[in-house]
């Protein structure tokens, strides 16, 4: 029995593969990488992951070729059908959407990506595919995050929070241990139509602590002259 749905994350470049992995480590699967398409093919060939996460300029294969092996192999554990393909990529011309989703692809989205979105479409996928019951919650400490049911607890206390304190919550923990600016709070919080004073974020960030932090032990952190950030404590 797997702790958590299993993940294939394939990208060449080291910063998006290690960001992704971590990000939905904290949202409770299962996972594992690989930096060109061969590798992917002989992961997958040796334990067929529940679901992919396919980069389609690789330096070997690229993500279309990959996708095609990838339906040559058995899914394994009783799961009926081809392996689930989520491609994840900067190719963003409408003739490659078609082919990616003319190959098999269950969905496509091109990067910059939001990453809650992202975790929606790969919970989306799964339920699909039979491969998931619902979304799993995040943990940081002693902070668990309900990302469906829209629940935050810490050390087993419920904690109420507006909508907009709650998206805020989600994304700092969602980035767990990346400096955030207020520029990027804004961006992915507040999204694009946002035109007002960017010091909303501080009240924001302050309204969080007072119901978050309230105990000896801070996960939430200024980072003067950057941002603000949501660290595990110190062992």
């Amino acid at each position: 029995m797997r702790d958590g749905e299993r993940l294939l994350v394939v990208d060449d470049e080291p910063t998006v593969r290690e960001l992704l992995s971590a990000t939905l480590r904290f949202a409770g699967f299962t996972v594992s990488s690989a930096e060109s398409g061969v590798q992917a093919l002989e992961s997958a060939g040796l334990d067929p992951p529940d679901l992919v996460l396919l980069d389609v300029m690789l330096p070997d294969l690229d993500g279309f070729e990959v996708i095609r092996r990838l339906r040559m192999l058995p899914r394994g554990e009783g799961r009926p059908g081809p392996v689930p393909v989520l491609f994840l990529t900067a190719r963003d011309a409408t003739a490659d959407k078609i082919n990616g989703l003319r190959l098999g692809g269950d969905d496509y989205v091109t990067k910059p990506f939001d990453l809650e979105e992202l975790l929606a479409r790969i919970r989306a996928i799964l339920r699909r595919t039979g491969a998931a019951p619902g979304a799993g919650t995040l943990r940081v400490a002693d902070l668990e995050v309900d990302p469906e049911g829209h629940q935050v607890t810490r050390a087993g206390q419920a904690v109420r929070l507006s909508p907009t304190e709650f998206r805020l919550l989600l994304h700092l923990v969602l980035n767990a241990g990346r400096v955030l600016s207020k520029a990027q709070i804004l961006e992915h919080v507040w999204r694009y139509d946002f035109a007002g004073d960017s010091s909303i974020v501080d009240t924001y960030v302050s309204y969080l602590r007072r119901k978050v932090d309230t105990g000896d032990t801070k996960l939430i952190h200024t980072v003067h002259g950057v941002g603000y950030v949501l660290r595990r404590p110190k062992q």
